[in-house]
């Protein structure tokens, strides 16, 4: 053996393995810091989700289905359907917009967070979903003038609600002003985050109860004067409703009809509405995200026996006692009192 021979290295060899050294660098810092879908959204436990992460997925999902719902009103035929009737007898519709966006809601979701458990309104079609994108966590969309605290639970803790196309009957009427997106994360069945999105002006608003709010909801005040309501009610059936707000809150009370559950409770947000009504049964991916949502600027919302709505995903999907929506919670008290008081809504 001649050991004074000197030892060759393979030059191709020492650049493979520089090579992978880097790949597996650059993959370790895209898992830390965000940019890689699932592992950024679970990159400690797999059994908890980080709810600020979740905020982010849950934005870019009513953002990125409003996309569906505004590229699908530009084409000339909506394929329209129906599903049948609701108890008003009004026509419930469904379009490819409603499936479209489901899929790029409910899909990019479970893609970020496979475990997810997420409750829409539509199911999947795969015809639609074969045609739509799915995105990637993005936390941009969240202004950098907002903290929003990183926090983790356990995720069978935690239901999504999503709602891809709220007031279709106004999206087939080509009253887009009523057409929201929306996604509500309940947490042990209380409604926490909650996201309503307008595809057509491109305003989200959004809240994270106790943590966190939207710039648009940040400085917003709210009247506590209840002698003069305002309600907002249904179109779907505005003429029972308007009856019963005078009977309820007396003749001066002032009753405006409106598509969409989304949009009655953001016309309370934003001071143009006193009370949002509904005295029928109404499903919980229409109201999920509006009830968190003033539940984080000192609202409430109830049903019309003063109990909070329960969003578990072992809860039925319909709440059948109606709602009562307010900005204040004095407000909502003050309502909701005569409405119990005239013993209408019974057991």
């Amino acid at each position: 053996m001649n050991l004074g021979r000197s030892i060759r290295i393979n030059k191709c060899g020492v650049v493979i393995l520089g090579v992978l050294f880097m790949c597996i660098l650059y993959y370790l810092w895209n898992s830390s810091n965000g940019t890689n879908g699932a592992s950024y959204a679970f990159s400690k436990n797999p059994n908890e989700i980080n709810l600020r992460k979740l905020l982010i997925g849950s934005i870019q999902a009513a953002q990125h289905g409003g996309f569906e719902v505004v590229a699908v009103s530009k084409t000339r035929d909506l394929h329209e359907q129906s599903k049948g009737k609701t108890k008003e007898g009004a026509n419930n519709p469904v379009t490819d917009a409603d499936y479209r966006s489901n899929c790029v809601m409910k899909n990019g979701l479970l893609r970020i967070f496979p475990k997810l458990k997420v409750i829409s309104e539509e199911d999947d079609r795969q015809e639609q979903c074969a045609e739509v994108q799915l995105f990637d966590l993005d936390p941009t969309v969240l202004p950098e003038s907002v903290t929003v605290p990183d926090e983790r639970v356990s995720i069978d803790d935690v239901d999504v609600w999503i709602d891809p196309l709220d007031a279709t009957q106004e999206y087939t009427e080509r009253l887009h002003e009523y057409v929201t997106t929306m996604v509500c994360v309940a947490v042990k069945g209380v409604p926490t985050i909650g996201i309503i999105h307008n595809p057509f002006t491109m305003k989200t608003t959004w809240a994270w109860r106790d943590r966190a709010l939207s710039e648009s909801l940040a400085n917003l005040k709210h009247d506590a004067d209840v002698k003069h309501p305002t309600i907002i009610v249904s179109r779907s059936h505005a003429g029972a409703v308007k009856e019963q707000s005078k009977q309820f809150f007396g003749e001066n009370a002032q009753v405006i009809s409106a598509g969409g559950a989304g949009f009655k409770v953001l016309q309370v947000i934003q001071n143009n509405a006193t009370a949002y009504l509904h005295t029928t049964h109404i499903k919980k991916w229409d109201i999920c995200a509006g009830d968190a949502i003033l539940g984080a600027i000192g609202g409430r919302m109830s049903d019309l026996h003063n109990e909070n709505i329960a969003y578990h995903r072992d809860t039925p999907s319909l709440n059948p006692n109606g709602l009562l929506a307010a900005a204040l919670s004095a407000t909502h008290e003050a309502y909701i009192k005569r409405i119990v008081e005239s013993n209408h809504f019974v057991r």
